[in-house]
């Protein structure tokens, strides 16, 4: 690999420790790039009844958040890698306040779509920001385990969107629990400018030592992440809705199943990303497409058999939403020094355009109450995503054995 032993800035030494808080640091501000999203998830079923909100709007906001955080991506990956983590870091969680801010305040479809579209610029700035200081700061044997948890943050924020702050809202009011967040994401700035030590200045040959192309697995990562992206997203923006339009739960419960979604995908991620070793981690994308492709078979049956949405849910983060987060540890395995911003920015480009493109999709067949064809089509997509990943596992395996022969 190529970064094996080595930092963006400096050796990995095993034997240099990882900052204090630092994981913690870096999971909070993955929680908040994507808290809007997850809460408007998670608040969908008030969001239609009191803002008047039609399902395909639901499913448009997940479109201009990703849409917005594709076009970012590539841009905020060489921001990354030109002005530091720490400063990528403040900015992506004080972006991220305003973008709450503003959706507790919309009084309709137009200012929520406008605050979300806000939303992608932290959306596009968490995986360069947070993997570059991984790289800076973290030992070379213990980038798996802190990945895993880092990428386990994004499950964190839909634990407490469909949690604790779909239970304030009932205390609250739906505006008063996105308030809340907000305020919660503007302290995280602060620690983050606390905890985090200052950016090197940037150094004049740097920019002339960093290739100009990505590794040749990046174009496949983007490709599975696009297929996974849709599927995840779908299934984040439209579960609590079916559990109420079809299966009959109450707002609270609903919420929970995003909650219970979460948790799993917390676990999954941590424990994947910590066996994802530079010689079997080509092998899990494809791996977990096809436990995924099973998840969405099985809300897909819960049409008729409800309780199956509980083992759904619960399948849905341990297979789909783990694959981002192993995708995003083999690209710090194989990006060349310098172009770990730009390289992490490229797949998540491909897994937000995935997260723009599923939820309209799905939304013609929701807005019809199909659910069941929905989440097939949703299976569909997970599938295309292993497809993706085996054909590059398989090319990848070639290629290093002609390497090495």
């Amino acid at each position: 690999m190529r970064t094996e032993g080595t930092t963006e800035t400096g050796p990995a030494d095993a034997g240099h420790g990882t900052p204090r808080g630092l994981t913690a640091l870096l999971t909070t501000a993955m929680a908040f790039s994507m808290m809007q999203l997850f809460l408007i998830g998670a608040l969908g079923p008030r969001l239609v009844d009191r803002l008047g909100i039609p399902e395909t709007v639901l499913g448009l906001t997940t479109t201009v958040g990703f849409g917005t955080a594709t076009v970012l991506s590539p841009v905020g990956g060489r921001i990354v890698d030109r002005i530091g983590p720490r400063r990528a870091l403040v900015a992506l969680l004080a972006v991220s306040a305003v973008a709450l801010a503003l959706i507790g305040a919309a009084p309709g479809a137009a200012l929520l779509l406008a605050a979300v579209a806000l939303g992608g610029l932290p959306q596009a700035l968490a995986n360069p920001a947070t993997n570059k200081a991984i790289l800076a700061a973290v030992p070379a044997p213990r980038r798996g385990a802190v990945t895993g948890a880092k990428q386990s943050g994004v499950q964190l924020g839909a634990f407490v969107a469909g949690l604790p702050l779909a239970t304030a809202a009932g205390l609250l009011g739906w505006r008063g629990a996105v308030w809340v967040a907000a305020a919660a994401a503007l302290l995280a700035a602060g620690w983050a400018w606390r905890v985090l030590p200052a950016d090197a200045p940037p150094q004049g040959g740097a920019v002339v030592r960093t290739p100009s192309r990505p590794d040749g697995s990046v174009p496949w990562l983007a490709a599975f992440s696009l297929f996974l992206g849709a599927g995840i997203a779908s299934v984040n923006t439209y579960l609590a809705l079916f559990g109420v339009q079809r299966l009959g739960l109450g707002p609270a419960v609903a919420g929970a199943l995003v909650a219970v979604l979460g948790v799993a995908g917390i676990a999954g991620r941590v424990g994947w990303s910590r066996a994802a070793t530079p010689g079997r981690a080509p092998w899990f994308p494809g791996l977990l497409a096809g436990g995924a492709v099973g998840a969405a078979l099985l809300l897909s049956l819960t049409v008729h058999v409800e309780a199956l949405v509980w083992v759904a849910a619960v399948a849905v983060g341990v297979f789909a939403v783990s694959g981002n987060a192993v995708s995003m540890v083999l690209v710090m395995q194989r990006s060349a020094p310098g172009r770990a911003g730009q390289d992490s920015a490229l797949v998540a480009a491909g897994f937000f355009a995935g997260f723009a493109l599923g939820p309209p999709l799905f939304g013609v067949l929701a807005e019809r109450g199909r659910y069941g064809q929905g989440w097939l089509l949703v299976a569909a997509e997970f599938a295309v995503a292993g497809a993706v990943a085996l054909v590059w596992a398989l090319r990848d395996r070639r290629t290093r054995a002609g390497g090495t022969a």
